[in-house]
C-alpha cells in the first residue's frame, strides 16, 4: 500500500519522520527556500496560496504525485491514533503522529480517514461562516450560486452541510487515488470558479481567504454526495491551544461580527 501525505507549511518546522510524509511549501512562488518542496513545480495554481491557502498544497498533490492513498495534514497539525491520556503525558508530541502502520490498518477497512468532527451545538455550519469576522454573506452566496450552477447534483447536499451543526474540518484527509482524483476534479471546478468571481480588491489579508475557508466544509459535501465510506481519527495539535481565549472569541462572535 503506497500512501503520500503531504504536510502543508508555509515555513519551516518540525516534520514527521515516517516517509509516508511529504513536506510541502506551499505558496512557494516567488518565496526564499525553506529546504522543502515547493507547491510551484509541476502543474500548479501556487500563485493562489494568498486566496486558496492550503488547497493549492491539494491541487499540487493531485497534478503531481502517484501513489494508492493521498492526503493532507498541517505543520501543526497531524492524525493520531494515540489516546487522549497518552497525549497529555507524552513530551514529544510527534513520537505519537500517526504511522504508516496505523494508517494503513485503518485503510484496509474505510476508503477516507478525517478528522473527528468539530460540533458546534448552538449554530448551523451556514451560521458559523457567517458571523465569521473576517468572511461576508456575499461571498458565501457566490460559492452557493457557483454550486447550483456548475454541479446542480451537489446542491442538496451542499444545502444539508450548511445546515448541520458539526463538520470536519482543517482540510485534512487520507483517502484512496481514484477517489482523490474525482473529489478535486469537482473541488476545484467550484473553488476556482468562484475565486474568479470574488472581488477582493479591497479586502485585508485574513478577508481575501474566503473561498479557503469555505473549502474546508467541500469535504463533507462531496462525501455526503458520494456515499464514501470513511473513519473520523483524533488530530494532534503540535503546539499549544488556548481554549479559554478561542472558546470566548467564538462567543463574541455570536454577538458582534
Amino acid at each position: 500500500m503506497n500512501i503520500k501525505v503531504i504536510v502543508a507549511t508555509h515555513k519551516k518546522y518540525r516534520m514527521p519522520e515516517d516517509k509516508i510524509y511529504i513536506p510541502i511549501h506551499v505558496g512557494k512562488v516567488g518565496k526564499p527556500d525553506i529546504g522543502f518542496t515547493g507547491d510551484d513545480t509541476g502543474d500548479n495554481i501556487s500563485n493562489q496560496n494568498s486566496r486558496l491557502c492550503e488547497l493549492t498544497g491539494i491541487y499540487w498533490a493531485w497534478k503531481n504525485i502517484e501513489a494508492d492513498y493521498i492526503g493532507l495534514v498541517h505543520y501543526r497539525r497531524h492524525f493520531t491514533c494515540s489516546s487522549a491520556l497518552k497525549r497529555l503525558f507524552t513530551k514529544d508530541k510527534f513520537s505519537l503522529v500517526a504511522t504508516e502502520k496505523e494508517i494503513e490498518s485503518i485503510l484496509k477497512k474505510v476508503d477516507v480517514i478525517v478528522p473527528n468532527k468539530r460540533k458546534y451545538y448552538i449554530e448551523t455550519m451556514e451560521s458559523h461562516f457567517l458571523h465569521l469576522p473576517y468572511t461576508f454573506e456575499k461571498d458565501y452566496r457566490v460559492l452557493e450560486e457557483v454550486i447550483k450552477k456548475k454541479t446542480p447534483d451537489y446542491y442538496d447536499s451542499f444545502k444539508n452541510v450548511m445546515n448541520g451543526t458539526s463538520a470536519h474540518m482543517f482540510n485534512m484527509f487520507i483517502m484512496k487515488k481514484e477517489l482523490f482524483d474525482k473529489y478535486c476534479e469537482w473541488l476545484f471546478t467550484i473553488i476556482l470558479e468562484a475565486d474568479k468571481k470574488i472581488d477582493v480588491t479591497d479586502y485585508d489579508r485574513m478577508q481575501t481567504r474566503a473561498v479557503a475557508y469555505y473549502g474546508e466544509f467541500m469535504l463533507d459535501v462531496w462525501m455526503k454526495k458520494n456515499g464514501i465510506n470513511y473513519k473520523e481519527v483524533d488530530v494532534m495539535f503540535m503546539e499549544k491551544q488556548n481554549w479559554f481565549i478561542k472558546g470566548g472569541s467564538f462567543l463574541m462572535r455570536k454577538v458582534k461580527k
